[in-house]
Formats: C-alpha cells, sequence, structure tokens
C-alpha cells in the first residue's frame, strides 16, 4: 500500500494544448513516455465500492495490466492525499484473492463485481524536476464512458514522487496563470458513476458558513452537473475572509460578479484563468 499525493487539472481540448506547449518549454521539465491506458472500473450493481468511497480498476497499458484499488480520501492544501494498492496482473480479469488483504474484505460480497464503466485516453507523461522535488504530469486526453453515455476527458494531473509537497500547488498555479483551468475535486471515477446512473451528487446544503474544502467541493460537484454554483444560497464569510488574508480579495469579488451572472461553472472556468487561479490560491489558505 502506498500514498498517492496528487492535484488534478480539468481543462478544455484547446487549454489542454496550451499547458502541453508551456510546460514542455520549461527547463526544469523533460519528456516522457505517451501511453494509451484502457480502464475498466469494477463495482456491484449497487454501488457498494463507490459507498465506501474507494475505486475498483484492472488498466491496460500497452502488454501490461495492473489491478488498482484507491480509496477517495482527503484533500489537504489544493492536493488529494489517497492510499492506494496496486499489482500487476496477467489478464484484464479482476484478481480477487489480491483484495482480501484490503479494507474491501470487510463486508462487502466481492463476488458480485463487474464492470460498471470505462475510462479510455492518451497519456502523455512529463517529469518536473526542482531541487530535491520531483513531479509527474500526466496530461490525459480521451474519454469517459458508463452505460450508452461518453463524455470527452482532458486533465493534467500534478503527482508528487518525491520532495516538498508544498511545489505540486506551486506548480499547478502557475500553470494556472498561463492557461485557464479548472481545480476539480471530482475524480475520474465519479465522473464514470455518474455517467453509469449510480452517483448523483448534489452541491451541500447547509446554513454553517462554508470551509474553503467545502466551497471547493461544492464547485466541483456543479461542473459535473454542468450547472450555475448558487452562490447566493450559501455563507460564504468564511472563504471571503480567507481570500482576503491570502491577499486575493480583488479575485474574489470579480470571481463572485462572474458566478452571480448564472453561467455555469464549467463555461466559467474555460472562459479565462480568474477562477482555476483564485481555487488554487484558496487551496493553501487554510480550511
Amino acid at each position: 500500500m502506498a500514498t498517492e499525493l496528487e492535484i488534478k487539472l480539468s481543462v478544455s481540448e484547446a487549454a489542454q494544448a496550451q499547458a502541453l506547449k508551456w510546460l514542455s518549454s520549461l527547463p526544469e521539465v523533460r519528456a516522457g513516455k505517451t501511453k494509451s491506458l484502457i480502464n475498466h472500473y469494477f463495482d456491484t450493481p449497487n454501488a457498494d465500492l463507490n459507498r465506501a468511497k474507494a475505486a475498483l480498476r484492472v488498466r491496460k497499458a500497452g502488454d501490461d495490466y495492473i489491478q488498482t484499488l484507491k480509496t477517495r480520501g482527503e484533500f489537504v492544501d489544493g492536493a488529494h492525499r489517497r492510499e492506494e494498492w496496486e499489482w500487476p496482473v496477467s489478464s484484464p480479469e479482476l484478481a480477487l484473492s489480491l483484495l482480501e488483504d484490503t479494507p474491501l474484505n470487510a463486508g462487502l460480497d466481492l463476488s458480485r463485481l463487474q464492470i460498471v464503466f470505462a475510462t479510455n485516453f492518451q497519456r502523455q507523461v512529463l517529469w518536473l524536476e526542482e531541487g530535491q522535488t520531483s513531479i509527474e504530469i500526466a496530461v490525459d486526453s480521451g474519454t469517459v464512458a458508463g452505460n450508452d453515455a461518453r463524455w470527452p476527458l482532458h486533465e493534467v494531473e500534478f503527482e508528487l514522487k518525491s520532495g516538498d509537497d508544498s511545489k505540486l500547488v506551486a506548480w499547478a498555479l502557475e500553470l494556472a496563470r498561463e492557461v485557464p483551468v479548472f481545480l476539480n475535486l471530482v475524480s475520474k471515477a465519479e465522473q464514470g458513476y455518474f455517467l453509469a446512473g449510480l452517483y448523483h451528487p448534489e452541491p451541500a446544503r447547509k446554513s454553517e458558513a462554508l470551509s474553503i474544502t467545502e466551497f471547493l467541493q461544492a464547485l466541483s460537484v456543479c461542473w459535473l452537473l454542468d450547472q450555475p454554483f448558487p452562490a447566493q444560497e450559501y455563507d460564504l464569510s468564511r472563504v471571503a475572509n480567507a481570500a482576503g488574508a491570502a491577499g486575493c480579495g480583488e479575485l474574489w469579488e470579480c470571481v463572485m460578479s462572474d458566478l452571480a451572472t448564472g453561467a455555469a461553472i464549467r463555461d466559467l472556468a474555460e472562459g479565462s484563468t480568474t477562477l482555476g487561479v483564485l481555487q488554487l490560491q484558496l487551496a493553501t489558505a487554510g480550511q
């Protein structure tokens, strides 16, 4: 079992091309391999794994197969921190015996697991080296498909391999200032569950002031649902105060004005760099 620390940025197809060009021009970055990845995700018909906040997949990469189990983990300082189990396997079939010493073996009927959705994409890998810090940048382009529904997938992921974890959000923020990005707390797996009809999120409804993480999560749910963010329904005072303390109060006001127009979050995220920059600055400002 290992711990994964990554930042996931959703982008438009055009912004992804710009991001790849900009990243490739940096002296700290060298090109890695390009891979075609076919991923089948497994769950029970009632989505018991998703309710347990876990994702189980078998990935085909070239001639190799890898079975992976991930927890949903936690969101800390702009990055997702997850526990991850990974095993090489000989075929696209699940190796159930490998799950016996994982949390999935407690209270779940593993014999009911079946394919529920798929993600298929090409991954261009870049390596960013700064001092003792090594970051793998994955530029993913493809599709997420569940039932008869599918939509395009365009992401840039920063994953810490070694060194200073603060460098993850620092470099993601540098990219956000160059091209429009969206700090997405919704994973590829959650997108697949949504398309498969097994995940039906709603923006949180609460009377207390939202924390930064709750605000970012609500934005991500609105992104998934392709709808506006209902700012007037929330107490955003904690987030506004944090933005002011972080020196991005003016940016906060600009984003609030954009949200007030009723535009869908995806449109706002793809239209300018403002939202993505604010998200990443807030993510490092505390909870």
